[in-house]
């Protein structure tokens, strides 16, 4: 019996193989429907880890320490959420 070797069909993005459906006849809507799902559990069950931090019989922390990690959570959350508003670069101009 002759094994299949799995071939590449795009880039892999933490075990999924982006820019392929998963079945020949989902849209891209239906695509992104599941994939929007399955990605935004991921981030919140992640989020709900970094909230285990908050411990103080476990952790020290000081409310500098807390600040940075909203700001970076909160700066990619605006970043992310630009990209779906459609955000484009500002011209540079001097007047």
């Amino acid at each position: 019996m002759a094994s299949r070797q799995p071939t590449v069909l795009g880039t892999v993005v933490q075990g999924e193989v982006q820019g392929s459906r998963s079945s020949p006849s989902e849209t891209k809507a239906e695509a992104f429907q599941r994939l929007a799902e399955k990605r935004t559990n991921a981030a919140l069950d992640r989020i709900r880890v970094i909230g285990n931090l908050s411990n103080p019989y476990a952790y020290e922390y000081s409310d500098d320490d807390v600040r940075l990690v909203f700001a970076a959570l909160e700066q990619e959350i605006k970043v992310t959420k630009a990209k779906f508003q459609g955000a484009r670069r500002r011209e540079f101009k001097l007047r």
